[in-house]
């Protein structure tokens, strides 16, 4: 079941304290330890035929991974029925299913049972309400978990951290020593945050393995002193390894009108995504809904915008900064929780395109001066932005932070047939440019984001399209390295008009660059 908003406390705080390296075990619930996808549709199927309509597989996308007011707001916009009552008959239809019907997960009994034999305390920390946790827990053996934390008994519920900490609170455990067993990203962003070691064993989404989290294709196999030995090897590198090195990979995407020239657009957006592997999204041109449904679909966190600017994170989004009523051009900002001890702040921008200064250089023949004499829009635009960052740009060398987005203007790096103020501006605020960072030489290596649907301009006056490099992932901060960074278009796209097939859905270039966190090396970053 999808999550709920928590208001009240965990179910126990009487605490354990193991003297073992494996303090306890944090289980998620909904398609880890138990399957309910099944009995989620059979209960909205259900419903549904009562009000005269029956579920097809178009529906998926309304009833599978989602809320339940979502869906019952679904069945009530189409069949007209009460919201209140189509939402009442939903939790009623399901609870009576995972009260006779609730199936554990293959290994899942068997592994609660080898801890329990073994001397690990288990807690069973889920996005569910209490009344199906309760049901849940019911049908498994209420003896199986010695803490309870659900939707209803947290501030904030996963991606936050807040229910894992909440558990740890409750058993009297250091989140450290503790793993947690999750199966969605969202689940996992919430138990890293909290500062759990992490196995996954992804139901639907992949999910990659990384530094602190084991990923298995089922329980089936796993052994306490497997997760015994999680807790012992993730401790060694930390002892040999004071710098606390890790990474993250950052993302730039002008989605193009959302993607919506192109067919099947946000099925390819996910792909992408998935496959590049990135932590942390900031978007351009989502349409308005983007952001939120990339972001579900994925299990991510997410902050939606006004109608244009949108940031999506794998991790929790822990505070959504600058205006609250955008525009359409301008720039928003989050501040993303990636452990107990690290924060990044990411801004997303996005410029207004005209006049466009490589048209006026190409087409027009305009000089330096009056490029940059041109460039007074954006570049006041790009000064807000930066009046908004100030205070986490003072902060930089305690919250690393990062300016990314399509700015609609050359580089001052690139080009020298004018000043090109707007990055000079950023610049001069402290940021720095990871991609040219990472390829110095901007003949060699230009990295033109814009455009890779565009060769001829749009008047079909035959004329080529000048090709330049106009999104960034800018950052500032001594707990940042650049480790590399690329350009990304996935396939081979066709030109304008002919797109609604591409792979790529956009007409923009990605910017993707790997930094990492908390020092080493200050060798020369390298292409990704």
């Amino acid at each position: 079941m999808p999550p709920h908003i928590p208001h009240t406390t965990p179910a126990t705080d009487t605490p354990r304290r193991p003297q073992q390296p494996l303090q306890a075990v944090l289980f998620d619930m909904d398609g880890t330890l138990v399957d309910t996808e099944r009995l989620w549709w059979e209960a909205v199927e259900h419903v549904a035929a009562g009000l005269g309509r029956s579920l097809t597989e178009a529906d998926e996308e309304d009833v599978l991974g989602r809320p339940v007011e979502h869906t019952a707001e679904m069945l009530s916009r189409a069949t007209g029925a009460p919201l209140a009552e189509v939402a009442a008959d939903l939790h009623r239809e399901f609870a009576v299913r995972v009260r006779s019907g609730v199936v554990a997960r293959p290994g899942a009994l068997r592994l609660l049972d080898a801890l329990a034999a073994d001397g690990v305390p288990t807690a069973l920390v889920t996005a569910s309400p209490r009344v199906i946790a309760d049901l849940v827990v019911e049908g498994l053996g209420a003896g199986r978990f010695a803490v309870t934390v659900t939707a209803d008994d947290t501030p904030r519920t996963k991606p936050a951290p807040d229910p894992y900490l909440a558990a740890c609170r409750a058993l009297g455990v250091e989140p450290a020593s503790c793993v947690a067993v999750e199966d969605t990203r969202t689940g996992v962003s919430s138990a890293e945050a909290a500062g759990c070691a992490v196995l996954a064993v992804p139901s639907l989404a992949p999910i990659a393995a990384a530094p602190g989290r084991t990923v298995r294709e089922s329980l089936e196999d796993v052994t306490p002193a497997g997760l015994r030995d999680m807790i012992t090897t993730r401790e060694a590198p930390e002892a040999s390894d004071s710098s606390g090195l890790r990474e993250l990979r950052v993302m730039s995407w002008n989605l193009w009108y959302g993607g919506t020239k192109v067919r099947h657009h946000r099925e390819k957006q996910l792909k992408i995504i998935l496959g590049s592997g990135v932590d942390v999204v900031g978007l351009q041109e989502t349409y308005g809904t983007a952001a939120r449904e990339l972001a579900e679909a994925l299990g991510w966190a997410y902050h939606q915008a006004g109608e244009n600017l949108g940031v999506i994170s794998r991790y929790p989004i822990t505070g959504r900064l600058g205006a609250a009523d955008l525009g359409f051009y301008g720039g928003t900002g989050v501040r993303v929780t990636l452990g107990a001890d690290q924060d990044v702040v990411l801004w997303s921008a996005h410029l207004d395109y005209t006049p466009y200064g490589p048209y006026e250089a190409s087409f027009d023949g305009l000089a330096g001066p009056e490029l940059a004499a041109h460039e007074s829009v954006r570049l006041g635009q790009m000064r807000e932005i930066l009046a908004a960052m100030a205070p986490d740009l003072a902060a930089r060398d305690t919250t690393p932070v990062l300016l990314v987005g399509d700015f609609n203007a050359p580089s001052h790096l690139d080009r020298d047939d004018s000043e090109w103020p707007v990055t000079r501006a950023a610049e001069e605020a402290g940021l720095r440019d990871s991609y040219r960072e990472a390829h110095p030489d901007p003949v060699r290596s230009p990295g033109h984001t814009w455009s890779p649907v565009h060769t001829e301009h749009e008047d079909g006056s035959g004329r080529p399209e000048p090709q330049d490099r106009i999104d960034y992932v800018l950052y500032a901060g001594a707990g940042l390295r650049v480790l590399g960074s690329r350009t990304l278009v996935t396939g081979t796209p066709r030109t304008w008009p002919d797109v609604e097939d591409n792979d790529w859905p956009s007409d923009h270039a990605a910017v993707i660059t790997t930094f990492s966190l908390g020092g080493g090396d200050r060798s020369r970053p390298s292409a990704l």
